[in-house]
């Protein structure tokens, strides 16, 4: 059987081959964790609660527990084969008391102002604009005052020849990391069909339109983007 029949969640890769392929999907991609990690040090420091939204098998979590090891950490995701990946991770861990939630950022149920930071990377981007935005929406929601939203997203270039360009460099870095000419094309022909990335600016203007006051860009390169927010 292919790996594209035994895809059991959004991304391009089966739950049980993620933890392996994703850092050769996505360039920088620990990076993100890196940047994510360092802007809650200075924004939120010592954060009690962290509500990782669409984290897949935990791999953030596996990161930030270890510069937070008092925090108390949720991780949700829509798809179960993935957080059974990650309690299969964490299962010799359980100083950390990692909860695991089933859902959807955009159906998430979990109690308002439950959370000092909320971090989704790389997963609202399979949402359509209002979907997206109701994610978001719910991320304020969950959000304490002062609490701190990091969001990063595949993003689209604002012209033609910028996305020509931007879709050139993520099959070259794809490449470059050792997935297959097979691969590559299986991942970036998903885009604009399976997964909906929208212009820096867009970012910006909906998490302002939500109700985020500040509301900032943290990190961008190649065809990825970070952004965060803070609740007032």
């Amino acid at each position: 059987m292919s790996e594209e029949k035994k895809r059991d969640n959004k991304t391009s890769q089966p739950a049980h081959a993620y933890d392996s392929k994703i850092a050769k999907t996505i360039p920088f991609y620990r990076t993100f964790h890196e940047q994510a990690i360092d802007l809650v040090s200075e924004a939120r420091p010592n954060p009690g609660s962290w509500l990782d939204a669409g984290g897949g098998t935990g791999l953030l979590i596996e990161t930030a527990v270890q510069y937070f090891p008092k925090t108390r950490f949720v991780l949700s995701d829509p798809a179960e084969p993935m957080l059974n990946m990650a309690r299969e991770k964490f299962a010799d861990k359980q100083e950390i008391g990692l909860e695991m939630v089933l859902a959807g950022t955009e159906e998430l149920e979990l109690p308002d102002a439950s959370f000092d930071v909320i971090t989704a990377i790389i997963s609202h981007h399979y949402f359509d604009a209002e979907t997206r935005e109701l994610a978001t929406q719910n991320c304020l929601r969950m959000l304490k005052k002062g609490g701190i939203y990091i969001n990063v997203e595949s993003i689209r270039p604002g012209t033609p020849r910028g996305l020509e360009i931007g879709i050139g460099r993520w099959r070259r870095a794809e490449l470059r990391n050792g997935k297959t000419e097979e691969e590559v094309a299986h991942h970036l022909g998903r885009y604009g069909i399976e997964f909906f990335p929208i212009r820096i600016e867009e970012h910006l203007q909906m998490m302002r339109e939500v109700g985020f006051t500040t509301v900032e860009l943290f990190w961008a390169s190649v065809m990825q983007a970070g952004f965060y927010g803070i609740k007032q």
